[in-house]
């Protein structure tokens, strides 16, 4: 086994199905991003998102998917090409993976892809334990979306960071005040027809606020004004953007949200104070640049 994956496996935890599962789609996410470094594709585009906060920034949570934007607007951009760079990547490390372009159904401006991988086959070969726990079937697959927006919203801010492993690349990705936007988004716009929310989303949203990372409140308007949520001719205030984020904590079933992050943290104590009356403190903590 290359030394480089020995070193990636050892840091990760795996005593259970869903550590070694976890830690198995991480250490993917991470070769995806080499390949795509070493493919040019920062060039055109940044990473944002849960799985951004998590690999540059400590989010003490496992994220799914990656997530990424173009640093401007291409209706033109194909994921595509990337795609066979990603495989390469990956077999290079020993992975026996499909990297899939998912074909739009709708007029969505967003391109996206799978790696899809056997589980089991992985778990034995690539992790190098010796037995699985039962459940895992012959047949599962563990999959890996990547997704691209092509028509970004203006008002982010980037920066360069590198990660180490496999082995030293660098990656653009959005500034933590900018990242704090596109969670705050998804936390006040996800599911908007129903009360449920992802937990994940409030997750992020406290563990961002708790660290005193203030929220890019221009990129936000802009992402706002994109989804169609925000048609004020007046910029977003403090005022208007804590009545946004109180009222949709008040509309929200939080034993739900808590269900749906429980399964990504190691300590999910730190979900028993979530409360109207913590949310509103939460918010208080909040500084819009």
């Amino acid at each position: 086994m290359n030394e480089a994956l020995k070193r990636m496996i050892a840091q990760r935890p795996c005593s259970t199905k869903q550590e070694c599962t976890s830690g198995l789609k991480e250490i993917i996410q991470e070769i995806v991003l080499l390949g795509l470094s070493r493919g040019k594709f920062f060039e055109h585009a940044a990473f944002y998102g849960g799985t951004a906060l998590r690999l540059f920034y400590g989010l003490d949570r496992f994220s799914e998917d990656i997530d990424f934007s173009l640093l401007r607007t291409d209706d033109s951009f194909d994921l595509g090409r990337y795609c066979s760079l990603v495989k390469e990547e990956l077999s290079l490390y020993g992975f026996k993976v499909e990297v899939e372009k998912k074909r739009k159904k709708t007029v969505r401006k967003v391109e996206s892809a799978f790696v899809k991988a056997n589980t089991l086959w992985h778990l034995l070969n690539i992790t190098g334990i010796e037995h699985t726990e039962s459940g895992i079937h012959a047949e599962e697959l563990l999959k890996v979306k990547f997704e691209v927006d092509t028509d970004p919203p203006p008002g982010a801010g980037y920066e360069v960071r590198f990660l180490y492993h496999p082995l030293p690349f660098s990656v653009k990705l959005f500034d933590p005040p900018s990242l704090f936007a596109g969670k705050m988004h998804a936390f006040l716009f996800r599911n908007m027809q129903g009360k449920r929310v992802k937990g994940r989303d409030i997750y992020d949203v406290v563990w961002l606020a708790a660290r005193e990372i203030p929220l890019n409140v221009r990129h936000l308007e802009e992402r706002m004004k994109q989804s169609g949520n925000w048609g004020n001719p007046e910029h977003i205030t403090e005022e208007s953007f804590r009545a946004l984020f109180t009222r949709r904590i008040h509309s929200l079933d939080l034993d739900a949200a808590r269900a749906d992050v429980r399964g990504f943290l190691a300590d999910p104590r730190a979900l028993d104070v979530w409360s109207i009356d913590f949310f509103d403190d939460v918010v208080k903590r909040i500084r819009l640049v």
